[in-house]
């Protein structure tokens, strides 16, 4: 009888980052038991989540059948989702020159179009004062990457050749395009490609995980703002 894979242990909430995790596990059929890190609340400073995510935040996963059989916990989106495409062998490529790759955009999500649109949002929508300056800096800034983008896509189907892990870690920020306050029409091939990976299964099935979480409204709710935006070193 052929002993079924231990479900991965996934430390998640839904936002672009948890995404890029839960739509890697369903592309790769991987089992997982989901385990809510509520961020408005502060489930990510508890003292069991930050022994395996150093850095408070999510997502985060434990697997209990990682190299020589050892369970490994890895922390950082794009730390795991090149994690599990060496694990299973599914969108990274094994070759030097395919991974590099994939690296250079898959860094430039992390590097760039995560925190550039994180902050856009974080200012057009949550600041308690509206700064001129901070919201076009950074609604500007995004534009400049979708630009980059949008050239990059315009000879190829995905970032980086094959469908891969650089494209699953976009997908997420890039589906929020008008609450960035960018007209995604304005970028045809962006377009397109958010396009092709909404229509995918795994993409679909991933980005609805889990569809009854607790609604926070971050605009408002002052407590949420103060736990996620008002930390400092403990």
């Amino acid at each position: 009888m052929t002993k079924l894979p231990t479900p991965i242990d996934l430390y998640y909430w839904p936002t672009p980052n948890g995404w890029k995790i839960t739509i890697m596990l369903e592309e790769c059929g991987l089992p997982y038991k989901l385990h809510y890190v509520n961020i408005s609340k502060g489930d990510q400073f508890a003292p069991e989540f930050l022994a395996f995510s150093p850095n408070n935040k999510m997502p985060a996963i434990i697997d209990p059948e990682g190299p020589g059989g050892i369970p490994i916990s890895v922390f950082e989106s794009g730390a795991i989702l090149q994690y599990l495409g060496r694990k299973t062998g599914k969108f990274y490529p094994k070759d030097e020159r395919g991974r590099v790759e994939v690296d250079q955009w898959l860094f430039w999500q992390m590097g760039g179009l995560g925190p550039m649109a994180g902050q856009n949002h974080h200012f057009r929508n949550y600041a308690p004062e509206k700064i001129p300056y901070a919201i076009d800096r950074y609604v500007n800034e995004t534009h400049r990457l979708y630009s980059v983008m949008n050239t990059r896509l315009a000879d190829r189907e995905f970032l980086a050749g094959d469908y891969s892990i650089a494209d699953i870690a976009c997908v997420g920020w890039i589906k929020l395009w008008e609450g960035q306050g960018q007209d995604i029409n304005d970028f045809p091939n962006v377009k397109r490609w958010l396009e092709t990976l909404l229509a995918r299964p795994a993409v679909e099935k991933g980005l609805a995980i889990p569809g009854n979480a607790p609604k926070v409204d971050l605009a408002k709710d002052k407590e949420a703002q103060k736990i996620m935006f008002g930390q400092r070193g403990r």
